[in-house]
């Protein structure tokens, strides 16, 4: 199966850069995400939404936290991607790792499980492209806040 991966050395802390993807006035801050619902466990939930309407929820991204360490690392098992003009997508998984090097965080991402054909195809070209771009702007988005915004 194929995978996008990505990474990026950000001037900030580990913590800084999992709670990026786990608080949700961050996740909003950073990536437009207008609704969470995260249970910071093993088990744990993890959904994100995003174009919120009174008609109902236009793009899903959910699944099971499988490791989470707030200062390491983050694995969604069971990621699925709900568009409401494609197929349902999934399953796949998610992983964000970090590394401290000095006053820098060598952040890795990964989503991978993608098949092929169709919905996937579109899916994987979009996330391709998407990842190396949501990093930068992760990146200017946690070096330009003091810790503890």
């Amino acid at each position: 199966m194929r995978k996008v991966d990505a990474a990026i050395d950000i001037h900030t802390s580990p913590e800084r850069v999992i709670s990026a993807f786990t608080e949700p006035g961050m996740l909003r801050d950073w990536w437009g995400v207008e609704r969470t619902l995260i249970d910071k466990k093993v088990g744990g939930i993890y959904m994100l939404t995003w174009n919120v309407s009174d008609k109902g929820f236009g793009y899903v991204s959910t699944g099971i936290i499988k490791a989470y360490r707030s200062n390491e690392e983050l694995i969604i098992e069971n990621f699925a991607y709900l568009n409401p003009e494609k197929s349902i997508l999934g399953p796949m998984s998610l992983i964000v790792k970090v590394k401290q090097k000095d006053s820098i965080s060598e952040v890795y991402l990964c989503q991978d499980g993608y098949q092929s054909g169709g919905d996937w195809d579109w899916y994987y070209e979009a996330v391709r492209q998407a990842w190396p771009d949501m990093m930068q702007v992760l990146k200017k988005y946690l070096e330009g806040r003091e810790p503890g915004l």
